[in-house]
């Protein structure tokens, strides 16, 4: 389905030039959806099927909208994918990794110890553990091993993905770095993730992440190669950029890079669109697509992450990723009873809602046609679930709205009550009122808010590091780490002039003395990319 229209919204994304215009687009399990945006205001849309092979249904979004962006007008193309987090999920298209952990051997837990069997199988190729590391402080723990190191690289194939992954290296990345170096006198075009790149601290985490992003890198480059042809396919001369977990972007190599780092951008778009369509900083999104509920808590303007580690196919990681509830129900959920009791999800009929609802001449019930039967939804032929029973109807929908109110009752941090943003494809199941809930709103094309997050979306840059406070103050190590996310920032693309602090915390740490962790999130318009991208590709490989 294609839209055009003229909605504004309630803040604007462009940069310091004036009025620009963004296209963004947003891959999800069920549809994949695009939108053109001039300046703040919303002037076309769409809303297809995603394909099983994702990019045709990118083609088709694209091909939808891009004839309402005026030539030469467009200065940004953002794309959201789900095809990373769905390699991950089936275990497929994965390449093998080999792991090196700078510690102090022998290694009680080593790499990959707590995976899932079927996808540890999918990524190991193999696990080493040389002597090195460094302290919270900076300081070595001991001498690294780079004998050790090209000893591993040898035996190694040139094409293999390696990680490096040391003790404490976002206080020091020296070690790491070093690894790195080692590796490339014996390959010279070895592909390496270093952790301190990705995750955060704990060594475990971080170092898990960093192997879910090696094995995702060649799937990652054919991803890109496959949306740079669809733009070239749809005549569109404009940079192409990622979304990221935290509601920032990332260009194409830097993609390559770090995929992992988009991995939960689905969530994070569809709360971000929320809150500016809405014009609201502060409050909570409740995105309902086609198979699952996200629900997620907004802070000034971005989504609240998540403060501890996170499952990811079963992996634990710890890197930015949004705070959000996940419940397994969507408009394509199916609906039935069991032992008296309305069931409805995690079972969905996905991308096949328009050939198996009952409103779509199909056999199979979905919430859908509950909601249609209800007078909730004005979708397909009402009189196809005319003879659903009323009692029944009933009981659904208020075990979905019970359902949804617990959720958002998870996701807030306080009593006080917050404005409730319903959007996606499913958003009409959404009820109001809900305890602590000052009101539930719907945008005008809440359908499409994952696509408007994708095209308002910023560049970010981040510092989480350990600071020792024996030889500083507080205030001197918090000025230090806002110019580095600044730095980091402007470096990955942002204009200057409008980087801007959105995130800071310090919390001392009582088991290491005279230390403290500081987070510092800092964002910015896009701007011109100054270092070309094969410049920052080869840095960040």
């Amino acid at each position: 389905m294609f839209y055009l229209l003229d909605i504004s919204g309630g803040q604007t994304p462009t940069g310091p030039e004036g009025t620009s215009m963004r296209i963004g687009i947003d891959v999800g399990g069920t549809n994949t959806d695009a939108i053109v945006l001039d300046g703040d205001r919303i002037v076309a849309w769409t809303k297809t099927e995603t394909t099983a092979d994702v990019l045709t249904g990118v083609v088709t979004a694209l091909s939808d909208v891009a004839p309402h962006a005026e030539p030469g007008q467009v200065d940004a193309v953002v794309i959201g994918t789900t095809q990373f987090v769905n390699a991950l999920v089936e275990a497929r298209r994965l390449a093998p990794v080999v792991v090196i952990r700078v510690a102090t051997p022998p290694q009680t837990l080593e790499p990959l110890v707590d995976w899932p069997t079927r996808l540890a199988d999918a990524v190991r190729a193999e696990v080493h553990v040389v002597g090195g590391g460094h302290q919270f402080t900076g300081e070595p723990l001991r001498r690294l091993d780079t004998e050790a190191v090209r000893a591993i690289a040898r035996g190694a194939s040139a094409d293999s993905e390696f990680v490096v992954s040391s003790t404490f290296s976002p206080v020091n990345p020296g070690d790491e770095e070093a690894v790195r170096a080692a590796i490339r006198e014996v390959h010279p075009d070895g592909s390496v993730t270093l952790s301190h790149q990705i995750g955060r601290l704990g060594i475990l985490e971080r170092e898990n992440a960093a192997v879910l992003n090696a094995a995702l890198r060649p799937l990652a480059d054919r991803v890109v190669d496959g949306f740079v042809g669809a733009l070239a396919d749809a005549r569109l001369d404009a940079p192409l950029f990622l979304s990221q977990n935290d509601g920032t972007v990332m260009n194409l190599e830097l993609a390559r890079a770090f995929p992992i780092l988009t991995i939960a951008s689905g969530p994070t778009n569809s709360m971000r669109g929320a809150a500016f369509e809405a014009a609201e900083q502060d409050c909570i999104v409740v995105d309902v697509g086609g198979t699952t509920t996200d629900v997620g808590l907004m802070q000034g303007g971005f989504p609240r992450e998540s403060a501890i580690a996170i499952g990811l196919a079963g992996v634990r990681t710890d890197f930015r990723i949004p705070d959000v509830v996940s419940l397994g129900l969507g408009g394509g959920s199916l609906v039935g009873e069991r032992d008296g009791h309305v069931t409805v999800g995690p079972e969905s009929v996905g991308h096949d809602l328009t050939r198996r609802a009952l409103v779509f001449g199909g056999d199979t019930l979905t919430l859908t046609d509950v909601a249609v039967a209800a007078g909730l939804a004005e979708v397909g032929d009402a009189a196809l679930v005319g003879d659903l029973d009323a009692a029944f109807v009933g009981r659904v929908m208020d075990h979905v709205q019970r359902r949804i109110a617990e959720a958002v009752e998870r996701a807030k941090l306080s009593a006080a009550e917050i404005p409730v943003i319903a959007v996606g494809g499913g958003a009409f199941v959404v009820g109001q009122p809900m305890p602590g809930v000052a009101a539930v709103l719907r945008p005008n094309h809440a359908p499409v808010a994952n696509a408007v997050g994708a095209a308002t979306a910023n560049v970010g840059g981040e510092v989480d590091q350990i600071f020792s406070l024996a030889e500083r103050t507080r205030d001197n190590v918090l000025a230090e780490a806002r110019q580095k996310a600044h730095s980091r920032a402007v470096e990955a693309g942002a204009v200057a002039s409008t980087v801007r602090i959105v995130d800071e915390e310090d919390l001392p740490l009582a088991y290491l003395p005279h230390a403290t962790r500081v987070r510092v999130r800092a964002v910015g318009d896009i701007g011109s990319f100054v270092t070309s991208e094969r410049e920052q590709a080869h840095a960040a490989r």
